[in-house]
């Protein structure tokens, strides 16, 4: 088994800004790249291997042929041949829609697959750069409907400007937004699902107002309160620091300044490893080395009991 890297796939949007490319140190030249879906199993949008023996495999075809020896045993039986999440980098230029996802009974009962639990980890933004994530005071179902029709949704919602290191978890039903200048990586369920609840009035390249699913949000929207939605953590050196753990995935950031050996010796799952700033090497127990740096994302089949990290790096560890 090897250390995997697949080809990125870049999305343009129309509110997708500049940052991705030079991140990602890519030798290409787009504009208004918003995504960078790095690791897919999403049909139509799957990742394809770069390099090495699976050069050219689609992700899920190679999770039918590795099995449990990519996925892990429990987590082969739980979502078979298609990869259970969906790896991203997201530069927003301009400010995203306000939206909602169903969970996974809503999803199922509307014929989907699944719902959409995600979280974000805000990267280096823009000065001043804010996102929403859910409600900062109680609203009825009557009252949201009030305000999307009347324009004064964002009034109710909680806002914040946000820096480098910041984490929201955003489980599904819980309303949110990416706003101008944020840049952040995503981690969330294989699913596309998104109802679009509020886009300010925007219109889209052929002056069309998109779509909105005011109703299907309505359905599945947690009205609840709390009073900071932010994932609140104590940053370490040379140690694992956990952020989010939920049934979907489970999250943690190294910052790194020495060599350190990471034992998954107890767990079976793969394991992503997404570079977040700084340069490095992985080295498996079998012996294969990968460079990793900044804008990389690596996955680490199930059979890998141990890597080893060597330089400076920072990066987010990602297992089901």
């Amino acid at each position: 088994m090897e250390i995997i890297k697949f080809r990125p796939l870049l999305k343009q949007v129309l509110w997708g800004g500049n940052k991705i490319i030079p991140f990602k140190q890519l030798d290409q030249h787009l504009e208004q790249v918003g995504e960078s879906w790095e690791i897919s199993g999403l049909k139509g949008n799957e990742s394809i291997v770069a390099d090495g023996l699976y050069k050219g495999m689609q992700l899920n075809d190679l999770v039918s042929r590795l099995k449990d020896k990519l996925m892990g045993k429990d987590n082969y039986e739980r979502f078979g041949n298609e990869f259970p999440l969906l790896i991203k980098f997201i530069d927003a230029h301009a400010q995203l829609s306000i939206q909602v996802h169903p969970n996974d009974d809503q999803a199922r009962a509307k014929g989907l697959d699944r719902g959409k639990t995600e979280m974000w980890y805000v990267m280096k933004s823009d000065e001043g750069a804010r996102l929403m994530s859910g409600f900062r005071k109680a609203l009825t179902p009557e009252e949201y409907q009030e305000k999307v029709e009347n324009d004064t949704i964002t009034d109710a919602l909680a806002e914040y400007e946000v820096k480098e290191g910041d984490v929201f978890y955003l489980p599904a039903g819980r309303i949110h937004s990416i706003g101008t200048g944020c840049f952040l990586a995503e981690i969330q369920q294989t699913s596309n699902t998104t109802y679009r609840i509020y886009d300010f009035k925007r219109r889209d390249k052929d002056g069309n107002y998109r779509e909105l699913h005011t109703k299907e949000a309505a359905d599945c929207i947690d009205f609840s309160v709390e009073s900071d939605y932010r994932i609140q953590y104590a940053p370490r050196r040379n140690e694992g620091v956990q952020l989010v753990a939920c049934p979907y995935f489970t999250t943690s950031v190294y910052d790194l300044t020495e060599p350190m050996v990471l034992d998954y010796s107890e767990l079976d799952s793969f394991v992503i490893l997404m570079g977040l700033s700084g340069m490095g090497t992985i080295t498996d127990d079998e012996g294969n080395e990968s460079p990793f740096q900044a804008g990389e994302t690596i996955l680490l089949p199930a059979t890998a009991t141990s890597v080893k990290v060597a330089g400076e790096i920072k990066f987010l560890e990602v297992y089901v």
